[in-house]
């Protein structure tokens, strides 16, 4: 994809004489010549790995009772440290695609071995106190060995440890497990700069979208549907204006931190909207005159013209859930005011007559910017 992009834009520069042919061509060279950011055999190598992996769990599950117990607690250990010094072996004779899938093997032997050895010498626990220290062997893997396969395993884990505490405590506090995601997330996100892993940062992204929407959920209502609301337009506008100290560490991430953060606002506005429509102003007169439906309508509506503004050019993921929240509130002030049809087309009125002064501010600025703006030279990545 980009690099049909790159060569229609050579193209183009090209014939405006900006950069000739040989150059160009040699543009394109250097490109061809990276390494290729998919790589089919590495899919291939973990997929093997994972199988191989379950295999093994499953054989030794199924035979655990005919092993004797020593011989199965120095054949786990010895399974363990096998893989994890395969790993590395390969790393030095630089294998890369063959120590990735090896390390991955060596985590699910350690999770595998936690569990068989737990019920071999019926140790207390509980599978959320696993998951975690899964997820610690995996991201300390991950730091060793510099893997990329190895922060994405121990993304998956922490999702696993999520979809444990769901399943058991949905809808209740269990003690300290909840503030776990959050961690989580956070040693995600340095692992992921650390390692260099860039797509398995919105496992981290993704899980603290999920972890916010369960904390609303615990305390459904409409201060909590504000608050969330809130914290997101807070946290995308420090990460999107320019005055922002924030912003030049949040570009270097590229348009995630834009976009989860203008996510999880669209997910507050829409529970405002949620808890409106459930009659939290029932008794009040407010709701005879729409007050509350136009205030959160042009907050939404805002909101969704800010977020084009300040990151629609560059950041195509939040330009376009900016459209989606854009219409999504056309379509629900619509349906909610379709029986004053004259209060309809007025409201209607003044939202064209405030986004055209929008339009034409944002065409006078772009016109500026291409005047003025000179090369980027930041490095930043502009797409999720």
């Amino acid at each position: 994809m980009y690099r049909g992009r790159l060569e229609r834009d050579l193209k183009i520069w090209v014939d405006k004489g900006l950069v000739d042919a040989p150059a160009a061509a040699a543009i394109l060279s250097e490109y061809d010549s990276r390494p290729a950011s998919f790589s089919l055999g590495r899919v291939l190598a973990v997929m093997a790995a994972l199988l191989v992996g379950v295999a093994i769990l499953l054989f030794v599950a199924s035979n655990w009772e005919a092993i004797p117990r020593v011989v199965r607690l120095s054949g786990l250990i010895a399974l363990i440290w096998a893989f994890y010094l395969g790993g590395a072996y390969s790393f030095t004779r630089g294998h890369p695609i063959l120590a990735s899938a090896v390390l991955i093997l060596g985590t699910m032997s350690f999770g595998g071995a936690m569990s068989l050895v737990g019920q071999m010498y019926n140790m207390s626990g509980d599978d959320l106190t696993m998951m975690i220290v899964w997820f610690a062997v995996a991201s300390i893997a991950a730091t060793l060995f510099r893997s990329s396969a190895q922060v994405a395993l121990a993304g998956f884990l922490a999702w696993g440890f999520c979809g444990f505490y769901l399943w058991d405590h949905y809808d209740q506090w269990y003690g300290l497990m909840p503030w776990a995601p959050p961690v989580m997330a956070a040693v995600l996100i340095a692992l992921v700069r650390y390692v260099n892993a860039p797509r398995s940062r919105h496992l981290a992204y993704f899980m603290l979208v999920g972890w916010l929407t369960w904390i609303f959920a615990q305390y459904e209502s409409l201060h909590a549907a504000v608050l969330l609301a809130a914290a997101g337009l807070i946290v995308f506008l420090a990460v999107s204006l320019p005055v922002s100290p924030l912003m030049r560490i949040a570009r270097t991430a590229g348009a995630a931190p834009a976009f989860y953060a203008f996510l999880i606002a669209a997910i507050g506005l829409f529970a405002v909207h949620g808890e409106i429509g459930n009659g939290v102003f029932e008794n009040n007169i407010w709701v005879e005159n729409k007050l509350p439906l136009i205030v959160i309508a042009f907050v939404t509506l805002a909101s969704a013209i800010v977020a084009i503004i300040l990151s629609g050019r560059d950041n195509g993921a939040v330009r376009y859930l900016a459209y989606v929240v854009f219409a999504w509130e056309i379509l629900y002030l619509a349906s909610e005011t379709v029986g004053s049809i004259i209060g309809t087309s007025g409201f209607f009125l003044i939202c064209g007559v405030l986004v055209a002064i929008a339009a034409w501010l944002v065409i006078r600025l772009e016109r500026r910017f291409s005047h003025h703006a000179g090369p980027r030279s930041d490095g930043q990545e502009v797409q999720v």
